[in-house]
Formats: C-alpha cells, structure tokens, sequence
C-alpha cells in the first residue's frame, strides 16, 4: 500500500484557517488549534445572532415608532390597534422610516388613524 503524504493539502487548509481568522486577537488568529475553536464559535455565534438581528431591528422601529406617535397624542400600542381596526396595512419598517426620514408623509396617515 503506497501511503499518502498529505503536506500540501494540510498547508493549505492552514493557510485558509489562518486567512479567516485574521484580526482574531492573541493565539487565536496564529495557531491552528486555537484558529479552529475560534472558527468555531465564531459560526456559531453568527447563525444565533442573524435570527436576533431581526428582533433587534423590529425593537427600534418599534421605538421609532412611539417616538414620532407621542407628539400626535397617541401611544404607540393604541396607534397600532387604530390602523389594524382601520385596515391600514403599512408595516413597521415603512412606518418608522416614515417617522424618521418624511415626518410629515408619517403625519398624514397618524391623521387617517384618528
């Protein structure tokens, strides 16, 4: 049985391990095993986190939201009971750029709400 010498291959998963790990602070970015634990975490960390991002992200317009509504004279949970029971199918997203970039488009449908 010829056997197989795997040098090649091996500096290269290496050099791959050690380019993503780049930046990564003390023995983390330079030595192997410490580069694959690192990786490691890191993934896990990154796939947990994308499903949070998008709670993060309703959270703010959330408060963006309430934000503009309270000058109005409104809560936000009572603005938002008055377009579900008036149909107004504008999703937060759309409403807290609204209130943040065209306050006065955002006023016009606080009026239609009230």
């Amino acid at each position: 049985m010829t056997r197989v010498k795997r040098g090649v291959l091996k500096t290269k998963t290496r050099r791959n391990l050690l380019k993503q790990v780049k930046g990564y602070r003390f023995g983390r970015s330079t030595k192997e095993a410490n580069a694959t634990e690192a990786m490691m975490h890191a993934g896990a960390y990154a796939f947990a986190h994308r499903r949070d991002k998008k709670g993060d992200m309703r959270n703010l317009w959330n408060v963006k939201i309430n934000a503009a509504v309270r000058p109005e004279g409104l809560s936000y949970s009572k603005f938002i009971d008055a377009l579900h029971k008036k149909n107004i199918e504008v999703d937060r997203k759309i409403l807290a750029d609204l209130a943040e970039n065209n306050l006065d488009t955002f006023k016009r449908v606080v009026a239609q709400v009230k």
